[in-house]
């Protein structure tokens, strides 16, 4: 009887293997080249052992010698490809280059740019990396991210960050705007020194998006698009969320009167956020532009809210579920 890929991919190292590699000694060990890799997917795509989508048979399939990313089903004979539906279909590029580009974006706090990545990688060359890249960056966002602030108040406000510097002197940038919307979430835990229950607020899930401006239109259709109807949202006094109570929201503003210790204490989760986001835009990617400063937001949404979660974020930058492809070097450098 065939082995599963399950037993093939155990073969490959001594020892047992762990569920997700915890470092890049753990990862060699898992995935050591692109057979490795192949087996991970069947094993991702069919838990239970593969069924055929076209005639619903069981049982391991044939491989495909001169194809190793396609079996074919021993009853109806349809082929399928492993990758199909993810962001692997198709690629020219190997699997095992794939799957330390993911493991790297999934596992890096800092993240890293398309210059480190090629560095690391031995990518040939630049265009190469950014395109991959990219459309891990592409994997990241979901068609139809549930709605947050459904159980928990949820902080907004609109800050300018990124900006690439673009001369008229040292210092000078082109910041840009963005809406920052956190899901404020009550956690309790047993003090252990009184036995008492202590309350403290945790930031939940993050909504970021970039925006043209700061009006009252632009954060209705943002509150719209991701917060649950009838949530109760903390704002300062800003005319831009004047209109957050007419859309059915339960609008808790407060005057800020240019206080930054007062807007720390009314919203701290943003101010949290915020300062965190700037912090890893400026370190990681020194500046951003206007083209590519959504992308990035994305990448820090995925983290910040998998933060706690490596091995989906992994499963998920590979594109188990996802099929948005991400821009290519040329389609954003080059114009006809």
């Amino acid at each position: 009887m065939p082995k599963r890929p399950s037993e093939q991919r155990r073969k490959i190292a001594e020892g047992p293997l762990p569920e997700f590699p915890a470092n890049l000694l753990e990862f060699q060990r898992m995935f050591p080249d692109e057979a490795a890799c192949l087996s991970y997917l069947r094993e991702l795509r069919w838990p239970s052992g593969f069924v055929c989508e076209s005639c619903g048979s069981v049982g391991e399939p044939f491989t495909l010698t001169t194809r190793p990313r396609v079996v074919k089903c021993r009853a109806c004979e349809r082929e399928t490809s492993v990758t199909a539906g993810t962001i692997l279909h198709g690629t020219k590029t190997s699997l095992l280059v794939w799957f330390w580009a993911a493991y790297l974006v999934a596992t890096q706090t800092s993240g890293i740019s398309a210059l480190e990545l090629q560095k690391q990688l031995g990518i040939a060359d630049y265009e190469t990396a950014f395109a991959l890249l990219h459309k891990l960056r592409a994997a990241m966002v979901r068609l139809d991210p549930d709605p947050i602030g459904a159980q928990w108040p949820t902080e907004m406000d609109i800050s300018f960050v990124g900006g690439k510097h673009k001369g008229g002197g040292s210092g000078r940038t082109h910041k840009l705007p963005v809406i920052i919307a956190v899901e404020v979430r009550r956690t309790e835990r047993h003090d252990p020194q009184t036995g008492k229950l202590v309350e403290r607020a945790l930031a939940g899930r993050i909504r970021l998006r970039q925006v043209p401006n700061k009006t009252a239109a632009v954060v209705e259709t943002f509150a719209k698009d991701c917060i649950a109807p009838g949530a109760v949202i903390r704002t300062d006094d800003g005319g831009e969320f004047e209109t957050l109570r007419a859309c059915g929201y339960q609008h808790q503003p407060l005057p800020m009167r240019g206080d930054r210790s007062r807007m720390d204490a009314w919203l701290p989760m943003v101010s949290t956020v915020t300062g965190n986001l700037k912090a890893w835009l400026d370190g990681t990617f020194h500046g951003v532009g206007k083209q590519h400063l959504q992308a990035y937001l994305n990448e820090f949404m995925f983290r910040f809210n998998r933060r706690f979660h490596r091995a989906l974020s992994f499963r998920t930058l590979l594109g188990l579920g996802s099929v948005r492809l991400g821009p290519t070097y040329r389609s954003l450098y080059h114009r006809d």
